[in-house]
């Protein structure tokens, strides 16, 4: 979801700026066994490779400085940007997402 959506925007001629949590990612799969591993991962740290570059802490997001708001889909989304892959509607949102996400309905 990420990649495609970076592509598309480059090709539009859009300046895509990229946030991401940083915090810890809640679970590490190994994508070969489907397995979670022991390790830990940091979601910006990773949110960097998936994007190739360079990645700001979400919690410096402003809506001032933004025309749009994407946040790509995914269960790594699901679960490291709320917790509404275990809760479904009764779940929280990443308080940086959701302070992000009501300033650009102001």
């Amino acid at each position: 979801e990420a990649v495609l959506t970076l592509l598309a925007l480059d090709r539009a001629g859009a300046q895509a700026v990229c946030f991401a949590p940083d915090k810890p990612q809640r679970h590490v799969i190994n994508h070969l066994s489907g397995e979670e591993m022991a390790e830990s991962r940091n979601v910006l740290i990773e949110s960097a490779r998936i994007a190739r570059g360079a990645v700001q802490p979400l919690a410096l997001a402003e809506a001032a400085q933004l025309d749009a708001l994407i946040v790509p889909g995914g269960f790594g989304a699901a679960k490291n940007l709320s917790n509404f892959a275990e809760a479904g509607a009764e779940c929280w949102v990443d308080e940086d997402l959701a302070r992000l996400t009501r300033e650009m309905h102001k």
